[in-house]
């Protein structure tokens, strides 16, 4: 399952600080159903950067096309931090990028490999590196680690499990001093699994491992919803971003206590002053697909899908699309309507 997320953008350039963005780690096996003694396991990573950081990093329209990619190089790879590494390959975190933004200053991409693993293991790898961006209410330009639990034990009903996966944007705006509501979208290949989430912490969890680096808990006063992935949370600082450190883990049904599999998600909330002119409505998403929809396309097909805005204030416009689009998906510019 592939999902694209998008944030629509009428505002100022006001990124800050250091290279890291945040990202996810997931994994299935090409075969979910027993077969010898191994098992081929697609495992994918997500990273976003700061865009401006290097030119390692840099993003625009050609380097989508070209398929070129970003970051990797000496120390940036995945590497197996607890239980059974001898099988583990560092994967490197080279990606082809697939999205940016000139606004928010962010390059993001994804990579695809395939490893090879006995049934029966389980083991905890991980990106770990320096440093987050400078400007964060907790852990600025400290340490990034983002873990992932791989386990190819067979499941109850004898297959071997797949990750779950959660999806958002690398940074979502937040209008600070009011309380705000924010939904992350998990999934899975296995349809009848029940999947929560919870913070990201250093030690006493699932995968035997420190698994968020400077930005555990990284928003102040925030609680969560595990059940549906629910952030509520308050920003205060206008100009600062807060680090969204998650798990996200499935049970294969709702009587289990311990998951059967851990994966990460990590972004940014950046909090913004209330607008001052006298229309502060926001644009929305209107149109036969609503907000969050999950949209499910045959393997191969060519699917095309049109994302339909409302601007409420006069004189306004979309002035950016940001997006986090799998490989190979092709986005048009945008087109505004006449008043």
């Amino acid at each position: 399952m592939r999902s694209l997320i998008i944030l629509l953008v009428g505002f100022s350039t006001i990124v800050h600080g250091v290279h890291f963005r945040g990202g996810t780690i997931t994994w299935r096996p090409l075969n979910n159903t027993p077969s010898g003694s191994t098992v081929a396991v697609q495992m994918r990573e997500r990273w976003s950067w700061n865009r401006a950081y290097s030119p390692s990093f840099y993003c625009d329209d050609a380097t989508i096309a070209l398929h070129d990619t970003l970051g990797g190089g000496s120390g940036y790879y995945v590497g197996c931090y607890t239980g059974d590494c001898s099988h583990w390959t560092s994967m490197d975190t080279a990606i082809n990028c697939t999205d940016y933004s000139v606004a928010l200053i962010v390059s993001s991409g994804e990579h695809y490999e395939t490893q090879t693993f006995p049934l029966n293991i389980s083991f905890s790898i991980g990106f770990i590196n320096n440093n987050w961006l400078t400007n964060l209410v907790v852990g600025g330009t400290m340490q990034w680690r983002v873990i992932c639990r791989v386990d190819t034990n067979l499941r109850p009903d004898g297959y071997i499990n797949s990750s779950p996966i959660a999806v958002s944007l690398p940074i979502v705006y937040k209008e600070i001093n009011i309380l705000q509501v924010h939904v992350v979208q998990m999934s899975d290949f296995d349809g009848t699994d029940i999947l929560r989430c919870r913070w990201a912490n250093s030690s006493g969890n699932f995968n035997g491992a420190d698994e968020c680096g400077g930005v555990c808990y990284g928003i102040p006063g925030a609680s969560l919803i595990g059940d549906n992935c629910t952030l509520v949370f308050t920003l205060t600082n206008a100009g600062m971003y807060a680090a969204a450190a998650l798990q996200i883990e499935d049970y294969y049904s709702s009587s289990y206590t311990t998951p059967m599999s851990s994966v990460p998600i990590q972004f940014l909330f950046y909090g913004y002053a209330a607008p001052t002119g006298s229309c502060t409505t926001p644009p929305a998403i209107i149109g036969n697909r609503p907000n969050r929809a999950c949209i499910g396309t045959p393997i191969g097909s060519n699917v095309t899908e049109y994302i339909i805005i409302q601007v409420y204030c006069p004189g306004h416009a979309i002035v950016d699309l940001v997006s986090s689009a799998p490989t190979g998906m092709k986005k048009s510019g945008i087109i505004n309507s006449s008043p």
